[in-house]
């Protein structure tokens, strides 16, 4: 389970979608105080901290969670991006640090690394998924089609990364834009059939079977059936 602390229930909402849609449990938490209660009545695999809340704030999150002898894993997200700033975050405890902006699929790649590290028993989010011909790996960011490289930008690997964990379900647009583009992005065109449009092609190009369908009115779906 990941535990999400963050002020602001936008962000909190994103990840926690974001997250979900990538095969992790979550809980959340909006300040230090709320994510020390959540310690107290769960266990959580990994903790993904914003530094700047108020009360309780990210810094004295980790020094009052490491003082209660509590060594889950820590990464933080924060929008100090000065080196001072990280080295006194790792040095109070935390395992990583991310700068906002960041690419979530990045964030995912480091919970699952920092989940390896810890031997954590833990296994809802998996390292690949194989549909057919196609195979994901997620920590090494690559996509191959029988068993050739697919070259993908880096939001069509975010994309088809989140297909890919839920394959066989169908995903809105809406799910997808809130997860790959995030939630404060307001698109103006049909942006996610687009992207779609682009990953297909790369798969199909070799005349491999249609993988990636599009379910009229609702969403996208990764099977090997036709739709």
């Amino acid at each position: 389970m990941v535990l999400v602390v963050d002020d602001d229930a936008d962000v909190r909402e994103s990840l926690e979608r974001g997250l979900r849609l990538n095969g992790f449990a979550v809980c959340t938490a909006a300040d230090g105080a709320a994510a020390l209660a959540v310690t107290r009545e769960q266990t959580p695999d990994v903790v993904v901290l914003d530094i700047e809340m108020p009360g309780l704030d990210g810094l004295a999150f980790i020094t009052a969670l490491r003082a209660l002898g509590n060594n889950v894993p820590i990464c933080v997200v924060s929008a100090r991006t000065r080196v001072s700033d990280r080295i006194e975050g790792l040095e109070l405890g935390a395992d990583d640090y991310l700068t906002k902006p960041f690419d979530f699929v990045e964030l995912t790649a480091r919970l699952r690394a920092l989940l390896r590290r810890r031997g954590s028993g833990w296994s809802t989010a998996r390292d690949s998924v194989t549909i057919g011909a196609l195979r994901v790996e997620f920590a090494a960011l690559r996509v191959t089609v029988r068993g050739r490289e697919i070259p993908l930008t880096r939001r069509e690997f975010e994309l088809i990364s989140v297909l890919a964990t839920h394959h066989g379900e169908v995903v809105t647009r809406d799910r997808l834009l809130e997860t790959v583009w995030g939630y404060d992005f307001r698109p103006q065109t049909n942006v996610v059939d687009v992207v779609v449009g682009h990953i297909r092609r790369k798969l199909e190009d070799d005349g491999v079977p249609r993988l990636l369908h599009t379910v009229r009115a609702v969403g996208f779906v990764l099977r090997e059936e036709g739709p």
